[in-house]
Parts: C-alpha cells; sequence; structure tokens
C-alpha cells in the first residue's frame, strides 16, 4: 500500500480532509488527526489503537505493524505501507475515522452502505 490508498480509501468517507502533520501529509476529520504519514515516508502513523491490541498486532504481523519508544506510551500504531495489505489496514482506519466524524456522518454512511 501507499499513502496515495489510504488517501483514496479515507477521502471517500464524509468530512475527511487533506492536512499535515509534523511537516508530512496527513488525513484529518474535523481537524483532528486521522492518520498521517511518517518521515520515514513508508509508515502510516496510527493513533486510538489501545497498547494491549498494538500489542498483539505487533506480535501477530511484526513485518507490518511495529511501534518505536516514542510511541510507546501512546495508543498508536505503525504501519510499514510497503508490506500492509488493505484487509489489514482498512478496519483499524474506519474505527478510527468512526471515532473522530460526527454522529450524522457515521449514521449517513452506515445508512448508506447498508442499502
Amino acid at each position: 500500500m501507499t499513502f496515495d490508498d489510504i488517501r483514496h480509501i479515507a477521502l471517500a468517507w464524509p468530512e475527511v480532509e487533506d492536512g499535515s502533520s509534523y511537516g508530512t501529509p496527513a488525513l484529518k476529520v474535523r481537524n483532528k488527526m486521522l492518520v498521517r504519514l511518517k518521515e520515514d515516508g513508508d509508515s502510516l502513523v496510527m493513533p486510538g489503537v489501545p497498547p494491549d491490541e498494538r500489542d498483539m498486532l505487533v506480535e501477530h504481523q511484526p513485518k507490518v505493524f511495529y511501534f518505536t519508544d516514542h510511541y510507546r506510551d501512546y495508543p498508536t500504531v505503525l504501519i510499514r505501507l510497503s508490506k500492509a495489505k488493505r484487509a489489514a489496514v482498512e478496519p483499524l482506519l474506519r474505527r478510527r475515522w468512526r471515532t473522530l466524524a460526527s454522529r450524522k456522518a457515521v449514521r449517513d454512511t452506515d445508512a448508506t452502505a447498508s442499502s
């Protein structure tokens, strides 16, 4: 995957917009960070992943998911896009979007998906 793939997925959802964070491309929902590209150009910084879930992801797919000491105390996982598959990343991305988007946007998206 690439950051453009992530953009393509996320920009299809309401309230997602391009932005930047720490000088790198980011996607935001209502001015809150959905994800950002890490400075290495290959890793995605994915906030909103509790440490226990992050540890499980890292244990099961260490080539895809990891974290550095900097993120150890934060609910964040790093994703190597060059090793990632959409099926592993999209559910995390969608869940993060659902926590940031307005209730109406989530409701409308759910209604459209079920029809």
